[in-house]
Protein backbone atom coordinates (compact mmCIF):
# COMPACT_ATOMS: atom_id res chain seq x y z
CA UNK A 1 0.00 0.00 0.00
CA UNK A 2 1.16 3.21 -1.19
CA UNK A 3 2.36 6.06 2.23
CA UNK A 4 0.08 8.86 1.98
CA UNK A 5 1.14 12.85 1.08
CA UNK A 6 0.12 15.37 3.31
CA UNK A 7 1.74 18.60 3.98
CA UNK A 8 1.41 19.05 7.62
CA UNK A 9 4.43 20.58 9.52
CA UNK A 10 5.37 22.60 12.44
CA UNK A 11 4.57 25.39 10.21
CA UNK A 12 2.35 28.68 10.73
CA UNK A 13 -0.91 26.79 9.45
CA UNK A 14 0.01 23.49 11.69
CA UNK A 15 -3.11 21.17 11.88
CA UNK A 16 -5.84 23.74 12.22
CA UNK A 17 -8.90 23.89 10.74
CA UNK A 18 -10.70 26.75 9.32
CA UNK A 19 -11.98 28.22 12.33
CA UNK A 20 -8.55 27.58 14.68
CA UNK A 21 -6.69 29.67 11.85
CA UNK A 22 -8.79 32.23 11.86
CA UNK A 23 -8.75 32.47 15.73
CA UNK A 24 -5.02 32.90 15.83
CA UNK A 25 -4.87 35.41 13.04
CA UNK A 26 -7.07 37.39 14.96
CA UNK A 27 -5.08 36.73 17.76
CA UNK A 28 -1.79 37.69 16.46
CA UNK A 29 -0.48 34.28 17.18
CA UNK A 30 0.30 34.03 13.80
CA UNK A 31 0.74 36.56 10.87
CA UNK A 32 -1.42 36.63 7.73
CA UNK A 33 2.18 36.84 5.99
CA UNK A 34 3.32 33.84 7.96
CA UNK A 35 -0.04 31.68 6.80
CA UNK A 36 -0.03 32.66 2.96
CA UNK A 37 4.20 31.91 3.32
CA UNK A 38 3.28 28.41 4.74
CA UNK A 39 0.30 26.86 2.61
CA UNK A 40 2.79 28.24 -0.68
CA UNK A 41 5.25 25.85 0.53
CA UNK A 42 3.21 23.43 1.61
CA UNK A 43 1.43 23.44 -2.29
CA UNK A 44 4.59 23.02 -3.41
CA UNK A 45 5.74 20.35 -1.18
CA UNK A 46 2.66 18.05 -2.43
CA UNK A 47 1.17 19.56 -5.24
CA UNK A 48 3.79 17.68 -7.73
CA UNK A 49 2.75 14.16 -6.30
CA UNK A 50 -0.97 15.15 -6.48
CA UNK A 51 -1.86 17.20 -9.28
CA UNK A 52 -3.94 19.13 -7.65
CA UNK A 53 -3.67 22.93 -8.75
CA UNK A 54 -5.01 24.02 -11.88
CA UNK A 55 -3.70 27.92 -11.29
CA UNK A 56 -1.11 29.24 -9.13
CA UNK A 57 -1.43 33.36 -7.66
CA UNK A 58 0.97 33.35 -4.93
CA UNK A 59 1.65 36.58 -5.68
CA UNK A 60 -1.15 37.86 -6.09
CA UNK A 61 -2.35 36.13 -2.88
CA UNK A 62 0.54 37.48 -0.81
CA UNK A 63 -0.30 41.30 -2.41
CA UNK A 64 -4.13 41.15 -1.68
CA UNK A 65 -4.97 43.76 0.65
CA UNK A 66 -6.20 42.36 4.34
CA UNK A 67 -10.12 40.85 4.14
CA UNK A 68 -13.03 40.80 6.73
CA UNK A 69 -14.93 37.89 7.37
CA UNK A 70 -15.37 34.55 9.96
CA UNK A 71 -12.25 32.85 7.84
CA UNK A 72 -10.18 36.39 7.43
CA UNK A 73 -6.24 35.64 6.12
CA UNK A 74 -7.36 32.31 5.66
CA UNK A 75 -5.16 30.10 2.48
CA UNK A 76 -7.72 28.85 0.22
CA UNK A 77 -8.44 27.93 -3.41
CA UNK A 78 -11.22 27.90 -5.75
CA UNK A 79 -12.30 25.07 -7.83
CA UNK A 80 -11.40 25.77 -12.00
CA UNK A 81 -15.04 26.19 -12.73
CA UNK A 82 -16.03 29.26 -11.23
CA UNK A 83 -14.97 33.15 -12.52
CA UNK A 84 -11.98 34.51 -10.25
CA UNK A 85 -11.55 38.08 -11.77
CA UNK A 86 -8.03 38.32 -13.08
CA UNK A 87 -7.58 34.43 -13.45
CA UNK A 88 -8.03 32.52 -15.79
CA UNK A 89 -11.13 29.25 -15.92
CA UNK A 90 -10.42 26.27 -17.82
CA UNK A 91 -13.41 24.22 -16.39
CA UNK A 92 -10.45 21.01 -16.30
CA UNK A 93 -10.85 20.79 -20.37
CA UNK A 94 -7.75 21.47 -22.69
CA UNK A 95 -10.28 22.91 -24.72
CA UNK A 96 -9.68 26.40 -23.50
CA UNK A 97 -6.82 28.61 -24.21
CA UNK A 98 -6.54 29.98 -20.72
CA UNK A 99 -6.76 34.02 -20.17
CA UNK A 100 -7.67 36.34 -17.34
CA UNK A 101 -11.69 36.33 -16.74
CA UNK A 102 -12.91 39.83 -16.60
CA UNK A 103 -15.70 39.61 -13.39
CA UNK A 104 -15.77 37.69 -10.60
CA UNK A 105 -18.82 35.12 -10.40
CA UNK A 106 -21.81 35.09 -7.95
CA UNK A 107 -20.19 31.65 -5.95
CA UNK A 108 -16.92 33.58 -6.22
CA UNK A 109 -18.09 36.64 -4.53
CA UNK A 110 -19.45 34.66 -2.14
CA UNK A 111 -16.91 32.42 -0.96
CA UNK A 112 -14.68 35.60 -0.68
CA UNK A 113 -16.79 37.22 1.14
CA UNK A 114 -15.58 34.60 3.94
CA UNK A 115 -12.69 36.26 4.13
CA UNK A 116 -10.37 33.46 2.09
CA UNK A 117 -7.31 34.41 0.46
CA UNK A 118 -7.46 32.51 -2.83
CA UNK A 119 -4.02 30.71 -3.61
CA UNK A 120 -5.17 29.60 -7.37
CA UNK A 121 -7.73 27.18 -9.07
CA UNK A 122 -7.97 23.52 -8.54
CA UNK A 123 -8.26 21.24 -10.64
CA UNK A 124 -11.46 18.94 -12.02
CA UNK A 125 -12.26 16.25 -14.66
CA UNK A 126 -13.66 18.18 -17.99
CA UNK A 127 -16.60 20.54 -17.34
CA UNK A 128 -17.08 18.33 -14.34
CA UNK A 129 -18.74 15.88 -15.92
CA UNK A 130 -17.40 12.52 -14.09
CA UNK A 131 -17.15 11.49 -10.68
CA UNK A 132 -12.84 11.10 -11.19
CA UNK A 133 -10.69 13.90 -11.79
CA UNK A 134 -8.67 12.11 -14.49
CA UNK A 135 -7.75 13.63 -17.88
CA UNK A 136 -6.81 12.46 -21.20
CA UNK A 137 -4.64 15.67 -21.89
CA UNK A 138 -2.20 15.89 -18.37
CA UNK A 139 -1.85 13.75 -15.16
CA UNK A 140 -4.62 12.79 -12.98
CA UNK A 141 -5.36 14.25 -9.71
CA UNK A 142 -4.45 11.98 -6.66
CA UNK A 143 -5.80 10.97 -2.93
CA UNK A 144 -3.58 12.16 -0.91
CA UNK A 145 -4.51 9.24 1.71
CA UNK A 146 -3.16 6.73 -1.00
CA UNK A 147 -2.17 8.33 -4.94
CA UNK A 148 -3.19 4.75 -6.33
CA UNK A 149 -6.73 5.93 -5.84
CA UNK A 150 -9.08 8.53 -7.04
CA UNK A 151 -9.68 11.52 -5.09
CA UNK A 152 -13.28 11.39 -6.63
CA UNK A 153 -15.05 14.58 -8.52
CA UNK A 154 -15.62 16.83 -9.99
CA UNK A 155 -14.52 18.76 -6.65
CA UNK A 156 -11.38 16.31 -6.57
CA UNK A 157 -8.44 18.97 -6.60
CA UNK A 158 -9.96 20.95 -3.93
CA UNK A 159 -10.15 17.71 -2.29
CA UNK A 160 -6.89 16.86 -2.51
CA UNK A 161 -5.55 20.05 -1.43
CA UNK A 162 -7.60 20.70 2.06
CA UNK A 163 -7.12 16.63 2.63
CA UNK A 164 -3.53 16.48 2.50
CA UNK A 165 -3.01 19.66 4.71
CA UNK A 166 -2.48 22.50 2.24
CA UNK A 167 -5.42 24.59 3.03
CA UNK A 168 -8.15 23.95 5.65
CA UNK A 169 -10.84 24.84 3.27
CA UNK A 170 -11.75 25.36 -0.20
CA UNK A 171 -14.73 25.82 -2.73
CA UNK A 172 -16.43 22.99 -4.44
CA UNK A 173 -19.82 22.56 -6.38
CA UNK A 174 -21.71 19.39 -6.90
CA UNK A 175 -24.02 18.45 -9.75
CA UNK A 176 -24.32 15.07 -8.87
CA UNK A 177 -22.35 14.11 -5.73
CA UNK A 178 -19.24 16.44 -6.64
CA UNK A 179 -18.85 17.86 -3.24
CA UNK A 180 -19.91 14.64 -1.87
CA UNK A 181 -18.22 12.01 -3.58
CA UNK A 182 -14.53 13.68 -2.92
CA UNK A 183 -15.27 14.20 0.39
CA UNK A 184 -15.75 10.73 0.64
CA UNK A 185 -12.86 9.77 -1.26
CA UNK A 186 -10.42 11.83 1.09
CA UNK A 187 -11.98 11.74 4.43
CA UNK A 188 -13.76 15.31 4.53
CA UNK A 189 -16.83 17.07 5.30
CA UNK A 190 -18.76 18.09 2.41
CA UNK A 191 -22.26 19.61 2.83
CA UNK A 192 -24.28 20.13 -0.47
CA UNK A 193 -26.77 22.98 0.56
CA UNK A 194 -30.36 23.00 0.08
CA UNK A 195 -31.11 24.34 -4.03
CA UNK A 196 -30.55 28.36 -3.64
CA UNK A 197 -29.59 28.55 -0.57
CA UNK A 198 -25.99 29.77 -1.80
CA UNK A 199 -25.52 31.79 -4.90
CA UNK A 200 -25.72 29.61 -8.41
CA UNK A 201 -23.24 29.76 -11.39
CA UNK A 202 -24.96 32.27 -14.14
CA UNK A 203 -27.40 30.77 -15.92
CA UNK A 204 -28.20 28.05 -13.48
CA UNK A 205 -31.36 28.75 -12.36
CA UNK A 206 -32.90 29.35 -15.58
CA UNK A 207 -32.28 25.18 -16.81
CA UNK A 208 -35.10 22.83 -16.58
CA UNK A 209 -33.86 21.05 -14.17
CA UNK A 210 -31.35 22.85 -11.77
CA UNK A 211 -29.05 20.59 -10.42
CA UNK A 212 -25.99 22.14 -9.09
CA UNK A 213 -25.14 23.67 -5.78
CA UNK A 214 -22.52 25.86 -4.12
CA UNK A 215 -20.59 25.13 -1.39
CA UNK A 216 -16.88 24.04 0.24
CA UNK A 217 -14.64 21.11 1.32
CA UNK A 218 -13.41 20.73 5.14
CA UNK A 219 -11.36 19.15 7.39
CA UNK A 220 -14.38 19.69 10.72
CA UNK A 221 -17.64 20.09 11.10
CA UNK A 222 -17.82 23.28 12.34
CA UNK A 223 -15.66 24.72 9.16
CA UNK A 224 -18.63 23.73 7.28
CA UNK A 225 -21.09 25.23 9.99
CA UNK A 226 -18.96 28.39 10.49
CA UNK A 227 -19.04 28.71 6.29
CA UNK A 228 -22.45 28.44 5.79
CA UNK A 229 -23.59 30.75 8.19
CA UNK A 230 -21.36 33.69 7.32
CA UNK A 231 -22.38 33.68 3.93
CA UNK A 232 -26.08 33.06 3.60
CA UNK A 233 -26.61 36.15 3.91
CA UNK A 234 -24.63 37.14 0.78
CA UNK A 235 -27.23 37.19 -1.88
CA UNK A 236 -29.66 35.10 0.37
CA UNK A 237 -32.92 33.70 -1.07
CA UNK A 238 -36.24 35.45 0.49
CA UNK A 239 -38.07 31.86 0.57
CA UNK A 240 -35.69 30.27 2.65
CA UNK A 241 -34.87 30.97 6.51
CA UNK A 242 -32.06 31.20 7.45
CA UNK A 243 -29.61 28.39 8.68
CA UNK A 244 -27.69 30.62 11.19
CA UNK A 245 -24.55 29.49 13.06
CA UNK A 246 -24.64 25.71 14.29
CA UNK A 247 -22.23 25.79 17.10
CA UNK A 248 -22.61 22.03 18.71
CA UNK A 249 -24.68 18.86 18.97
CA UNK A 250 -28.13 19.42 20.69
CA UNK A 251 -29.76 16.34 22.59
CA UNK A 252 -33.12 16.21 20.37
CA UNK A 253 -33.47 12.14 19.25
CA UNK A 254 -34.64 11.62 15.43
CA UNK A 255 -36.16 9.00 13.52
CA UNK A 256 -33.49 7.96 10.92
CA UNK A 257 -34.39 6.50 7.85
CA UNK A 258 -31.37 3.69 6.69
CA UNK A 259 -30.89 2.99 3.23
CA UNK A 260 -28.15 0.29 2.09
CA UNK A 261 -29.57 -0.44 -1.15
CA UNK A 262 -29.10 2.20 -4.56
CA UNK A 263 -31.56 3.62 -6.69
CA UNK A 264 -31.95 0.85 -8.73
CA UNK A 265 -32.07 -1.29 -5.77
CA UNK A 266 -29.01 -2.95 -5.88
CA UNK A 267 -27.38 -3.68 -2.48
CA UNK A 268 -24.26 -1.18 -1.84
CA UNK A 269 -20.28 -3.00 -1.69
CA UNK A 270 -19.55 -4.85 1.54
CA UNK A 271 -17.31 -2.66 2.26
CA UNK A 272 -19.15 0.31 1.67
CA UNK A 273 -22.22 -1.70 4.23
CA UNK A 274 -19.05 -2.29 7.00
CA UNK A 275 -18.78 1.61 7.52
CA UNK A 276 -22.58 2.26 7.04
CA UNK A 277 -23.20 -0.45 9.52
CA UNK A 278 -21.11 1.26 12.06
CA UNK A 279 -22.25 4.82 11.70
CA UNK A 280 -26.07 3.04 12.38
CA UNK A 281 -24.63 1.93 15.63
CA UNK A 282 -23.73 4.77 17.05
CA UNK A 283 -25.83 6.99 15.97
CA UNK A 284 -28.85 4.28 17.57
CA UNK A 285 -26.46 4.49 20.91
CA UNK A 286 -26.51 7.89 20.95
CA UNK A 287 -30.56 7.43 21.43
CA UNK A 288 -31.83 7.81 17.53
CA UNK A 289 -34.22 5.45 16.73
CA UNK A 290 -33.54 3.40 13.47
CA UNK A 291 -35.69 2.21 10.83
CA UNK A 292 -34.93 0.40 7.74
CA UNK A 293 -35.77 2.45 4.41
CA UNK A 294 -35.47 2.23 0.82
CA UNK A 295 -35.08 4.65 -2.24
CA UNK A 296 -38.56 5.43 -3.85
CA UNK A 297 -37.44 6.91 -7.40
CA UNK A 298 -39.14 6.45 -10.69
CA UNK A 299 -37.67 3.23 -12.45
CA UNK A 300 -36.21 5.44 -15.10
CA UNK A 301 -34.36 8.25 -12.61
CA UNK A 302 -30.38 6.83 -13.95
CA UNK A 303 -31.48 7.25 -17.74
CA UNK A 304 -33.60 10.25 -17.26
CA UNK A 305 -30.42 11.51 -15.44
CA UNK A 306 -27.92 10.28 -17.64
CA UNK A 307 -30.05 12.10 -20.93
CA UNK A 308 -30.27 15.40 -18.68
CA UNK A 309 -26.39 14.75 -17.86
CA UNK A 310 -25.60 14.64 -21.77
CA UNK A 311 -27.98 17.78 -22.85
CA UNK A 312 -25.85 19.80 -19.80
CA UNK A 313 -22.78 18.70 -21.93
CA UNK A 314 -23.99 19.70 -25.17
CA UNK A 315 -25.13 23.26 -24.04
CA UNK A 316 -21.80 23.89 -21.86
CA UNK A 317 -20.32 23.44 -25.19
CA UNK A 318 -22.31 25.52 -27.07
CA UNK A 319 -22.07 28.06 -24.39
CA UNK A 320 -18.01 27.62 -24.04
CA UNK A 321 -18.41 27.83 -27.76
CA UNK A 322 -19.96 31.22 -28.22
CA UNK A 323 -18.45 32.97 -25.15
CA UNK A 324 -14.81 32.12 -25.94
CA UNK A 325 -14.42 32.98 -29.94
CA UNK A 326 -10.86 31.89 -30.67
CA UNK A 327 -9.85 30.53 -27.20
CA UNK A 328 -12.24 27.33 -27.63
CA UNK A 329 -11.12 24.98 -29.62
CA UNK A 330 -13.90 21.86 -29.77
CA UNK A 331 -11.71 19.16 -31.39
CA UNK A 332 -9.51 19.01 -28.33
CA UNK A 333 -12.56 17.89 -25.94
CA UNK A 334 -12.18 14.05 -23.87
CA UNK A 335 -14.11 11.03 -25.03
CA UNK A 336 -16.58 11.26 -22.68
CA UNK A 337 -17.96 14.44 -22.84
CA UNK A 338 -17.70 13.87 -27.01
CA UNK A 339 -20.08 10.93 -25.74
CA UNK A 340 -22.16 12.81 -23.90
CA UNK A 341 -22.86 15.10 -26.84
CA UNK A 342 -23.61 12.23 -29.07
CA UNK A 343 -26.06 11.02 -26.71
CA UNK A 344 -28.03 14.47 -26.30
CA UNK A 345 -27.87 14.90 -30.67
CA UNK A 346 -29.12 11.20 -31.01
CA UNK A 347 -32.22 11.32 -28.58
CA UNK A 348 -33.48 15.05 -28.36
CA UNK A 349 -36.88 14.22 -27.71
CA UNK A 350 -35.81 11.69 -25.18
CA UNK A 351 -34.06 14.69 -23.14
CA UNK A 352 -37.39 16.54 -23.34
CA UNK A 353 -39.38 13.51 -21.71
CA UNK A 354 -36.59 13.24 -19.19
CA UNK A 355 -36.44 16.25 -18.32
CA UNK A 356 -39.82 16.63 -17.23
CA UNK A 357 -40.17 13.62 -15.43
CA UNK A 358 -36.76 15.02 -13.46
CA UNK A 359 -38.72 17.90 -12.67
CA UNK A 360 -41.05 15.94 -10.45
CA UNK A 361 -38.15 14.76 -8.34
CA UNK A 362 -38.40 17.55 -6.30
CA UNK A 363 -42.33 15.50 -4.74
CA UNK A 364 -40.43 12.38 -4.90
CA UNK A 365 -37.35 13.37 -2.81
CA UNK A 366 -39.68 14.99 0.02
CA UNK A 367 -41.44 11.82 0.08
CA UNK A 368 -38.44 10.27 1.59
CA UNK A 369 -39.40 11.89 4.93
CA UNK A 370 -42.91 11.09 5.13
CA UNK A 371 -42.34 9.05 8.14
CA UNK A 372 -38.65 9.97 8.90
CA UNK A 373 -36.84 12.53 9.56
CA UNK A 374 -33.49 11.99 8.15
CA UNK A 375 -31.80 9.48 5.79
CA UNK A 376 -28.75 7.67 6.25
CA UNK A 377 -26.94 5.79 3.03
CA UNK A 378 -23.98 5.88 1.60
CA UNK A 379 -22.13 8.56 -0.22
CA UNK A 380 -20.87 5.73 -2.94
CA UNK A 381 -21.74 2.00 -3.82
CA UNK A 382 -18.30 1.06 -3.04
CA UNK A 383 -15.18 2.36 -2.21
CA UNK A 384 -12.97 4.67 -4.40
CA UNK A 385 -11.42 3.60 -7.40
CA UNK A 386 -7.89 3.06 -8.27
CA UNK A 387 -6.37 5.41 -11.01
CA UNK A 388 -7.40 4.47 -14.48
CA UNK A 389 -10.72 2.85 -13.81
CA UNK A 390 -12.84 5.72 -14.50
CA UNK A 391 -10.48 7.68 -16.54
CA UNK A 392 -12.37 9.46 -19.47
CA UNK A 393 -10.35 7.79 -22.53
CA UNK A 394 -12.64 4.67 -22.43
CA UNK A 395 -15.27 3.57 -24.28
CA UNK A 396 -18.09 5.97 -23.26
CA UNK A 397 -20.81 3.47 -22.27
CA UNK A 398 -18.45 1.16 -20.54
CA UNK A 399 -17.62 4.60 -18.37
CA UNK A 400 -20.71 5.43 -18.07
CA UNK A 401 -22.11 1.95 -16.50
CA UNK A 402 -19.63 2.04 -13.91
CA UNK A 403 -20.43 5.63 -13.02
CA UNK A 404 -24.05 4.10 -12.49
CA UNK A 405 -22.34 1.57 -10.15
CA UNK A 406 -20.59 4.06 -8.67
CA UNK A 407 -22.32 7.17 -8.16
CA UNK A 408 -25.58 5.48 -6.55
CA UNK A 409 -27.00 7.70 -3.75
CA UNK A 410 -25.95 11.45 -4.41
CA UNK A 411 -27.77 12.34 -7.26
CA UNK A 412 -31.38 12.51 -5.73
CA UNK A 413 -30.31 15.15 -3.33
CA UNK A 414 -29.41 17.59 -6.41
CA UNK A 415 -33.00 16.32 -8.17
CA UNK A 416 -34.66 17.06 -5.72
CA UNK A 417 -33.11 19.80 -4.21
CA UNK A 418 -32.71 18.72 -0.69
CA UNK A 419 -29.18 19.10 1.54
CA UNK A 420 -26.76 16.37 1.78
CA UNK A 421 -23.91 16.18 3.99
CA UNK A 422 -20.89 13.58 3.93
CA UNK A 423 -19.37 12.93 7.01
CA UNK A 424 -16.10 10.40 7.36
CA UNK A 425 -16.25 7.60 9.12
CA UNK A 426 -13.87 4.59 9.85
CA UNK A 427 -11.63 3.16 7.30
CA UNK A 428 -11.98 0.72 4.28
CA UNK A 429 -9.57 -2.34 4.07
CA UNK A 430 -7.66 -0.19 0.93
CA UNK A 431 -6.70 2.28 4.22
CA UNK A 432 -8.78 5.05 2.51
CA UNK A 433 -11.42 6.33 4.41
CA UNK A 434 -14.66 5.75 4.99
CA UNK A 435 -17.95 7.80 5.09
CA UNK A 436 -22.00 8.09 5.00
CA UNK A 437 -23.78 10.90 3.91
CA UNK A 438 -26.97 12.34 5.92
CA UNK A 439 -29.89 14.03 3.80
CA UNK A 440 -32.79 15.89 5.14
CA UNK A 441 -36.13 17.40 3.81
CA UNK A 442 -35.59 21.08 2.00
CA UNK A 443 -34.22 23.59 4.10
CA UNK A 444 -32.97 21.28 6.53
CA UNK A 445 -29.24 22.00 7.17
CA UNK A 446 -29.44 22.46 10.76
CA UNK A 447 -30.73 18.85 11.11
CA UNK A 448 -27.88 17.84 9.16
CA UNK A 449 -25.37 19.85 11.27
CA UNK A 450 -26.11 18.77 14.33
CA UNK A 451 -26.22 15.23 13.28
CA UNK A 452 -22.63 15.60 12.26
CA UNK A 453 -21.47 16.97 15.05
CA UNK A 454 -22.70 14.05 17.01
CA UNK A 455 -20.87 11.78 14.65
CA UNK A 456 -18.42 14.10 14.99
CA UNK A 457 -17.66 13.38 18.55
CA UNK A 458 -19.01 10.21 19.26
CA UNK A 459 -16.26 8.64 16.32
CA UNK A 460 -13.76 10.87 15.75
CA UNK A 461 -12.85 11.31 12.27
CA UNK A 462 -10.16 9.54 10.89
CA UNK A 463 -7.08 11.53 10.35
CA UNK A 464 -4.30 11.22 7.45
CA UNK A 465 -1.24 11.84 10.19
CA UNK A 466 -2.29 8.85 11.81
CA UNK A 467 -1.42 6.70 9.31
CA UNK A 468 2.31 5.82 8.59
CA UNK A 469 2.14 9.17 6.37
CA UNK A 470 5.24 10.16 4.16
CA UNK A 471 5.47 13.98 4.24
CA UNK A 472 5.03 16.09 1.02
CA UNK A 473 8.71 17.13 1.05
CA UNK A 474 10.02 13.80 2.10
Amino acid sequence: MSSAVHAYTDDALGDHDAVGLAAALRAGRVSRAEVIEAAVARTQAVDPRLDAVQVRSFERAAAAPETAGVFAGVPAFVKDNTDVAGLPSCHGSAAFTPHPVIATSGPAAQFLHSGVVVLGKSTLPEFGLTASTEFVHRPPTRNPWNPEFSTGASSGGSAALVAAGVVPIAHANDGGGSIRIPAAATGLVGLKPTRYRLLDQPGARKLPVHLVAEGVLTRSVRDTAHYLAAVESFGAHPKLAPVGLVEGPSARRLRIGVITADVLGRPVHPDNRVILDSAVRVFAGLGHEIVETRLAVDPRFVDDFKQYWAVMAAAMTLSFRLGHRGRFDAGKLDPFTTGLIGLAKRNPLGSVAAAWRLRAGTAAYDRHFAEVDVLLTPVLSHPAPRIGELAPGQPFDELFAKLVDYVGFTPLNNVGGGPGISLPHGLLPTGLPGSVQLAAPRGGERTLLDLAYQLEAASPFPRITDRSADAGAA
